[in-house]
């Protein structure tokens, strides 16, 4: 088994390689692929299921119902994983899609969309070290960063799909 160390080694590099990653795929556009504008409801669905998902592990967890729990947070990982992919797909066969609100509305999407990206990118570490504190047995280390982790977490899940509603008229 891996030791901590390397855990969290693994851990700063994908926190750090991730976004860079995505970052860069932004810039690049597949040439004579046809957009995949199915999508975008595609993804944003994840996003809900996601939320959705980790509001039942927490009642899971509650409930003292600790397998039931780690299937909801796999699979919560699975579907941001998911989201992800086929966000960056979306993006790279796609022309950025500006959006057309005016006035309030328009300060609102941008705070949203703005908070989601950076919390997306601050919750990848905190997933990890949570998820490896249950691999090593950790359970009160667990406990205490999952504290911190869920509601970002389900924040960034929730504001995913608020982002998509709010620019798909504008598709």
């Amino acid at each position: 088994m891996k030791t901590e160390a390397s855990y969290n080694k693994l851990i700063t590099s994908i926190s750090i390689i991730l976004p860079i990653a995505v970052a860069t795929l932004f810039g690049v556009r597949l040439p004579n692929v046809e957009p995949l504008s199915f999508l975008p409801p595609i993804y944003a669905s994840t996003n809900g299921l996601t939320a959705i998902f980790l509001l039942l592990a927490v009642v899971a967890i509650k409930n003292g119902n600790r397998i039931l729990h780690e299937r909801l947070m796999k699979a919560s990982l699975i579907l941001s994983i998911l989201f992800l992919l086929m966000y960056v797909a979306y993006h790279m066969t796609s022309d950025p899609t500006p959006f057309g609100g005016e006035g309030s509305i328009k300060y609102l999407y941008y705070f949203i969309l703005i908070s989601h990206i950076i919390l997306s990118i601050a919750i990848i570490p905190l997933v990890l070290i949570t998820y490896v504190k249950t691999l090593s047995n950790q359970f009160d280390k667990h406990k205490r960063i999952a504290k911190i982790t869920f509601p970002l977490w389900l924040y960034v899940a929730v504001s995913g799909v608020v982002v998509y509603l709010m620019i798909s008229p504008y598709y």
